[in-house]
């Protein structure tokens, strides 16, 4: 019989299995982090692109040519907005020019709470276009403010402080120059005022508006 240590039954060294734990790990940590830092960029490329998608509804995209969501502000103005509360305003530039702006519209007086909509204003005042993206009216009575139930929402395109006059901005019921709903004047009033507010707001900082250092916020 030989004297020569039998090793074949034995198993690898303690050191091996702790190293081959510890490359795993490593591996599988890299993997890890390739799979989010692919996720996390394809996240952030499709939520620019719905972010532009709705600024597009309501400003022509030809009109500008600089980056919207990186030209970006938050703006306070109580006595013309009619709230305290910041907006968010994209900066719409072309040539280095200002050339508009896209507004986020709080109107505070909706009959269940803060309608939230998205105002173009052009350069010059006008209205570009405006979508409700938030609110939380009585469905069949106040939704109409929403694109996709009715086309009233687009009657504000074109339109300024001097069309109609200042005191033509209100519904028909008031005296102005908006259509209300059947059964329900309060929705469409309160948007009809946020619009305008807006539009005296952007009359009265235009300059400021566009001087105000960028705060590159795209979330939406």
């Amino acid at each position: 019989m030989s004297d020569t240590p039998d090793t074949s039954a034995r198993g690898a060294p303690p050191w091996r299995a702790g190293t081959l734990l510890a490359l795993l790990a490593v591996i599988g940590v890299g993997l890890l982090a390739a799979v989010h830092q692919l996720t996390h960029e394809r996240i952030d490329e499709q939520q620019r692109r719905v972010v532009l998608e709705r600024l597009g509804q309501v400003f022509p995209m030809d009109r500008y040519d600089n980056d919207l969501l990186q030209d970006v502000i938050h703006f306070s103005a109580p006595g013309t907005l009619g709230h305290d509360r910041p907006v968010r305003v994209f900066r719409a530039r072309r040539g280095g020019e200002p050339a508009g702006v896209i507004m986020e519209v709080i109107a505070p007086d909706g009959y269940n709470g803060d309608i939230v909509l998205l105002l173009g204003i052009d350069n010059d005042g006008t209205v570009t276009g405006a979508r409700v993206i938030r609110h939380r009216e009585t469905p069949g009575l106040g939704d109409p403010i929403e694109a996709r139930r009715s086309d009233w929402i687009d009657r504000f395109r074109g339109r300024s402080l001097g069309d109609p006059p200042r005191d033509g901005w209100a519904v028909r019921k008031d005296g102005g120059a908006f259509d209300q709903f059947t059964g329900a004047t309060i929705t469409p009033r309160a948007v009809v005022g946020a619009i305008a507010r807006s539009l005296d707001a952007f009359e009265a900082h235009r300059d400021t508006l566009f001087e105000k250092e960028s705060e590159h916020d795209i979330e939406q």
